[in-house]
């Protein structure tokens, strides 16, 4: 029989006290209070319902992410394209100043005082970019390429764009320095419907089209070119993401007409299914890490959601064990 001991190399501690720093899988007896206890440093996350947007329900309201759990920003959106922008401050919406240029499905990166809101879709696929300084948006300098649906990773004053539509962006990116943008090297496998995590630097893609049901690969960008690593679990379009390129979460999406509440985490090498949203959804809006995120408005069948989730994942968890 396997024991504690072959496992860890050292026998169940005896102590009047619990460890202050213990580490993950530890385990120890507690003869103060007559406890065998032990810590997991990777609890299970959870979905936990949030207060709704306060526009319309709308879908396609940004793709990267924007901002934090606690402090994010909704851009646009909607079909016909809107200009509203409503702020997060980790418990209910506020309507804030308007885009200059109304439009759905654009890249939206930073946080809820710097943020780039670039592409899109006003009726058709623009390069237009505004930029956000918390107090009121500003048009800068475009694009080289139109692009709509494609994803964005970075911040106001250095990002990176990535695929989208129409083509043949669908492989494009480029990269914000803070003034203006340059093409760099393309996706391996052009798309888009994707979301990303990350970084300008060091940024992770996954999910998209054009296939019907969506595709399941991932691509790492490291500042220079794009490298193909593990697949989702189950493919899709149109997910929500949040986290870096070591430490994702993709949530949510479209499968054919299957409308997905999945939710997977990235470590980095591969992807997890984790526990489910509550409103299965594609092309919401997105903001936070892997361990603390948010995901917002949305389609369902038969229309759109103005619903908001959080999810979260405790710290250290110390279990304590039944010895009877």
């Amino acid at each position: 029989m396997t024991t504690y001991k072959d496992i860890h190399g050292t026998q169940v501690e005896v102590r009047s006290d619990d460890p202050s720093d213990p580490v993950n899988g530890q385990v120890w007896y507690n003869t103060t209070d007559s406890k065998l206890r032990g810590l997991s440093l990777n609890p299970v996350g959870a979905w936990a319902t949030g207060n709704n947007t306060t526009k319309p329900a709308s879908a396609n309201r940004g793709h990267g992410t924007q901002g934090t759990q606690t402090a994010a920003l909704a851009t646009g959106g909607g079909a016909p394209a809107f200009a509203d922008v409503e702020e997060y401050n980790g418990s209910s919406w506020t309507e804030i100043a308007n885009l200059n240029v109304a439009k759905a499905a654009a890249i939206s990166i930073g946080t809820n005082t710097a943020t780039l809101v670039a592409g899109g879709n006003t009726g058709s696929a623009v390069k237009t970019n505004e930029s956000w300084n918390g107090t009121a948006w500003t048009e800068i300098a475009d694009m080289n390429a139109t692009k709509s649906t494609g994803t964005g990773t970075g911040g106001a004053t250095a990002g990176l764009a990535v695929g989208g539509t129409p083509s043949p962006t669908k492989a494009n990116c480029e990269i914000w320095n803070g003034t203006g943008w340059t093409e760099v090297n393309n996706l391996n496998s052009g798309r888009y419907g994707l979301n990303s995590a990350g970084t300008s630097t060091a940024g992770l893609v996954f999910a998209g089209s054009p296939e019907p049901a969506g595709v399941a690969l991932t691509e790492v960008w490291n500042g220079t070119a794009w490298t193909e690593v593990g697949d989702l679990n189950v493919a899709r379009m149109q997910p929500g993401g949040s986290g870096s390129s070591t430490a994702a979460l993709a949530f949510g999406g479209l499968n054919g007409s299957s409308y997905k509440n999945l939710t997977e985490k990235y470590n980095g090498t591969s992807w997890t299914e984790v526990n489910n949203l509550n409103t299965a959804r594609f092309a919401m809006g997105a903001a936070g890490t892997q361990a603390s995120a948010l995901a917002y408005n949305g389609s369902i069948p038969g229309g759109d959601t103005q619903a908001t989730e959080e999810w979260n994942e405790p710290g250290k968890i110390t279990q304590e064990f039944d010895l009877s």
